[in-house]
């Protein structure tokens, strides 16, 4: 067997592993849903929205406590909060001439700290 010295974590070989290949087809995630997910994934590909998203994990906000937090404008956060409420992460509710703003539902905030736990691991 020849093995590749210039990159060794290509194989050496080419095998297919039919049962491999059979299992994983069988479990693989629907297009859709993969489809939904990059979609998630490319609007929590922002710093200012992942700050939100970990404000919002801690307590409802308002858009003008969230600015105040930021350091930011208002039509700025409101900006990000409709991203992140057009993909379905938060939500709000009015109360009275007051919007409030909180995490969808426990699984945005389950991805929050599953995605801060990886980030925290040693390198």
């Amino acid at each position: 067997m020849v093995v590749d010295k210039t990159n060794p974590e290509l194989c050496a070989v080419t095998v297919i592993h039919e049962d491999v290949l059979n299992k994983v087809r069988a479990g693989l995630t629907e297009q859709k849903h993969l489809r939904r997910m990059a979609e998630m994934f490319k609007v929590m590909n922002d710093p200012t929205r992942l700050k939100i998203v970990n404000a919002l994990l801690i307590a409802e906000m308002c858009v003008c406590d969230i600015a105040a937090l930021m350091g930011m404008t208002q039509p700025s956060i409101s900006h990000h909060l409709k991203v992140l409420r057009q993909s379905e992460l938060i939500k709000y509710r009015r109360e009275g001439k007051v919007v409030y703003y909180s995490l969808d539902d426990e699984h945005v905030g389950v991805l929050f700290q599953n995605a801060l736990e990886h980030a925290s691991e040693p390198v």
